[in-house]
Parts: structure tokens; C-alpha cells; sequence
């Protein structure tokens, strides 16, 4: 399985990894059929994310896919967030091998949930 350059250095070089002890929306998504594991971490003020960091347990696609909506959450609103979709995600990464998609679905829905989480916080 080829993987593209930018979902090799995402995986050996990954941004933003690690918790967040300040996080105040944090989510968890987990792929049951191949074991891949997700937890993103959200420091969220002024309906503005700040900081985003992550772990996860995965194949590199995984980790890349991590990595890659961490970036692409800094700075976004939790509205731009929570429009971000599973395609957007990988295509970010210049596209996923077709049994390797599942990986952005992943990540997504992981910073989905931390969002969720968020506004259940803070309600």
C-alpha cells in the first residue's frame, strides 16, 4: 500500500501530539473492525480554537490523519469545525489508498466529539 508523502511525514514527523492538560473539549473515537484509536484534545475560548493535540494508536494513516486535523483546527471556529467533513480530512493529506479511508472517518469524527464535548461543558 503506497501512502503519499505528506501522509509519511504526518506520520514520522506528527504535529501537535500529545495531551492537553488544559483541554476543555476533548473526544474519543475508536475503529472496532481494524483496532485504530483516537483521542482529540481542544483548548477552545471565545468560540475559537486555540490549541489542538491528540494520541492515537493506529497504522500511519491514522496517526497522519491525527495530525493533520490538529492543524487544520487551530485557529477555526467551532462552527467551521463541526462543518469539517471526513473527505476534507483526507484530502488535506492529498488523498488516502481506498482501504486506508477509514482514517480520515477517524479523526474526524474524533474532533467532532471534542467540539460536542466542549459545548456540553460549557452549556
Amino acid at each position: 500500500m503506497a501512502y503519499s508523502a505528506l501522509v509519511m511525514d504526518h506520520f514520522q514527523r506528527p504535529r501537535n501530539a500529545g495531551v492537553m492538560e488544559d483541554a476543555n473539549g476533548v473526544g474519543d473515537e475508536e475503529n472496532p473492525a481494524c483496532g485504530d484509536v483516537a483521542r482529540l484534545f481542544l483548548r477552545i475560548e471565545g468560540a475559537i480554537i486555540l490549541r489542538a493535540s491528540f494520541q492515537a494508536r493506529g497504522c500511519p494513516a491514522s496517526i497522519a490523519a491525527c495530525s493533520v486535523a490538529t492543524e487544520m483546527a487551530r485557529g477555526k471556529s467551532i462552527a467551521e469545525i463541526e462543518g469539517l467533513s471526513r473527505q476534507d480530512v483526507a484530502d488535506a493529506l492529498g488523498g488516502l489508498p481506498p482501504g486506508k479511508v477509514h482514517c480520515s472517518v477517524l479523526a474526524a469524527d474524533a474532533l467532532h466529539k471534542a467540539v460536542q464535548d466542549y459545548r456540553r461543558r460549557s452549556s
